[in-house]
């Protein structure tokens, strides 16, 4: 293979042999209304018309988003599914049920939305309010990053109200992420954000059919959510919302665990640096999560985002769990100034070329 067609050009036309989308999973409940559909996922599809790898990418977006966070940026670039599919890789994307397409119906309980201020802090304009010690960091939002900006009207534009209950969410993810392998087959799952907790769980439920996990700053850390407060303390503990540490549902644990309140945590007495949480990890001897042992993983951290303080804390647990990875925060190799929605920021491409080329040397 040429240099040149291992980079990608965003001006060269996709070349596709097949494309398409159908739904996985899926469970009939009864309601007032009658019988209807929960659970079901809704799933899109391309295949390039020259396949270089032969394992596809599922790319699972994070909480308020959909696929559309890997189909384009909100300034008009290609997104990283053209890139992987220009690359050779077929790519399916999803909407997670409730969501979108995949359609959010009465059984699913309250919705959850955000406004644009929650959306601006969070993702687009976090070095406007710094509420956390990396925030200042941030450069890379394609605009200015406010309501009014054309680039963040787009991405607004593309948030949609989701399923309150996430353990619920999380209980028809690995439902139907396992139907999802079941008929394509082995495959490599690129996770973001709420999405990451459902790659653990896919990949426990079919640990022979995931053959390699990108993280992208999964949802973290473990048992309880963070809150940030701005200087001099930077964080606080908030609720547990993450039981069995990285997950809101049961993982298989040896030795196994009836219930989560057999897990054991135990709080770092100190941080291990500078502007990073202190970790909640398992105490004493840790239990081992066996079907995530083998899978070639990368849990991929960006320099400015709010996951920056804690994500090393995700990759501690999973460490202590026996399970062997690669914690990589895009700083350390030269990508700067992220947040947490790197996938639609101006350097977008260079990260998907780091992912790309990691799983090119690492999962075969």
């Amino acid at each position: 293979m040429t240099d040149d067609e291992r980079l990608f050009d965003e001006t060269r036309p996709l070349e596709i042999a097949d494309q398409g989308c159908f739904f996985a999973g899926g469970h009939y409940a009864e309601s007032d209304a009658g019988r209807t559909m929960l659970g079901q996922m809704f799933v899109q599809y391309q295949v390039p018309a020259k396949r270089r790898h032969a394992l596809p990418v599922v790319m699972i977006h994070g909480g308020g988003q959909t696929a559309v966070n890997f189909l384009g940026t909100p300034d008009g670039r290609r997104g990283w599914a053209d890139y992987f599919v220009a690359n050779g890789y077929a790519v399916y994307v999803v909407d997670q049920p409730a969501r979108g397409r995949s359609g959010f119906f009465k059984g699913y309980g309250t919705a959850a939305s955000r406004n644009t201020d929650s959306v601006a802090e969070r993702f687009s304009a976090p070095e406007n309010v710094n509420r956390w010690p990396q925030a200042r960091l941030h450069t890379q939002w394609p605009g200015g990053g406010e309501a009014g900006d054309a680039a963040f009207d787009q991405f607004y534009a593309s948030q949609v109200e989701s399923m309150a209950d996430i353990a619920a969410l999380e209980r028809m993810m690995r439902e139907a992420g396992s139907a999802l392998l079941d008929r394509i087959g082995p495959a490599i799952l690129l996770t973001h954000s709420q999405g990451g907790p459902f790659g653990w769980t896919i990949a426990d439920a079919r640990p022979k059919l995931v053959r390699g996990v990108l993280a992208i700053e999964p949802n973290g850390a473990p048992l309880h959510e963070v809150k940030f407060t701005g200087a001099p303390d930077w964080f606080e503990d908030e609720v547990v919302t993450r039981p069995w540490g990285i997950t809101r549902g049961p993982l298989t644990f040896i030795p196994p665990a009836r219930d989560s309140a057999e897990m054991n945590f135990v709080r770092q007495e100190r941080a291990d640096g500078p502007g990073l949480t202190r970790c909640w990890l398992q105490a004493g001897r840790a239990r081992q999560l066996p079907n995530l042992k083998g899978i070639p993983i990368l849990i991929v951290t960006a320099e400015a985002s709010y996951h920056a303080p804690y994500d090393h804390c995700t990759s501690q647990f999973l460490r202590q769990a026996g399970v062997e990875h690669d914690f990589v925060r895009l700083a350390d190799v030269g990508i700067r100034g992220n947040g947490h929605l790197m996938m639609l920021e101006k350097n977008n491409l260079d990260i998907a070329r780091f992912l790309r080329e990691w799983v090119e040397k690492k999962i075969k």
